[in-house]
């Protein structure tokens, strides 16, 4: 990425499930729901992906993602809030926790995964600081369920579509890479509706 040239901007990072924390037993997890999920809507099967999202803004990046809170590697990564995983009364363990992160300095682990690179989605500044403004304010439901009602299940990908749609951003613009899909991504698009900071304006 090179930043050299813009004072702000938002990259999207596609990322392969199970590239990250979780590995093998995340990749084979995903697999079966997928397959469950695809004999069900009687459909082939398609790759699944989450997100993260890298936001600069005045000479520092900020890593923006949901994360295991076990897979944090120490000291400052800018956590902002914390979640249950699986079952709201399994939240007492800290196995079965996420983390939202904001991360100034910081990294996405997995980024070198990405497909097709990083997708710049804004080079605004107005919108690269809601972004930052926003991440304290994102619904923290338990991960894998759907506590919002919205018809999909939490998690990394209803973050960062949360984050983007209450930025303004043209969500119909933002898609998957082809062939792929973000299970989760119309949780947040759903949630961030009924958010009053959701904003319109470049």
């Amino acid at each position: 990425m090179d930043h050299h040239r813009t004072r702000a901007s938002i990259d999207l990072f596609w990322l392969p499930l199970g590239a990250g924390a979780g590995g093998l037993c995340v990749r084979g997890s995903g697999r079966v729901y997928e397959a469950l999920a695809a004999l069900r809507q009687h459909r082939q099967r398609v790759d699944l992906y989450h997100s993260a999202l890298l936001v600069h803004l005045d000479g520092h990046d900020h890593a923006v993602e949901m994360a295991p809170v076990w897979a944090g590697s120490g000291g400052d990564r800018g956590v902002e809030a914390e979640g249950a995983v699986g079952l709201p009364s399994l939240g007492r363990w800290r196995v079965f926790r996420y983390e939202i992160r904001c991360w100034r300095d910081g990294t996405i682990p997995d980024a070198a995964t990405a497909v097709d690179g990083p997708r710049r989605v804004s080079t605004s500044r107005g919108r690269a600081r809601r972004v930052l403004d926003l991440v304290p304010a994102v619904p923290t439901p338990t991960w894998g369920r759907d506590e919002l009602r919205t018809g999909e299940m939490w998690n990394s990908n209803s973050l960062t579509s949360w984050l983007l749609t209450c930025s303004g951003h043209d969500m119909l613009a933002i898609r998957p890479p082809a062939g792929g899909r973000a299970p989760g991504w119309a949780a947040g698009l759903t949630a961030a509706r009924a958010h009053p900071r959701q904003q319109s304006q470049p």
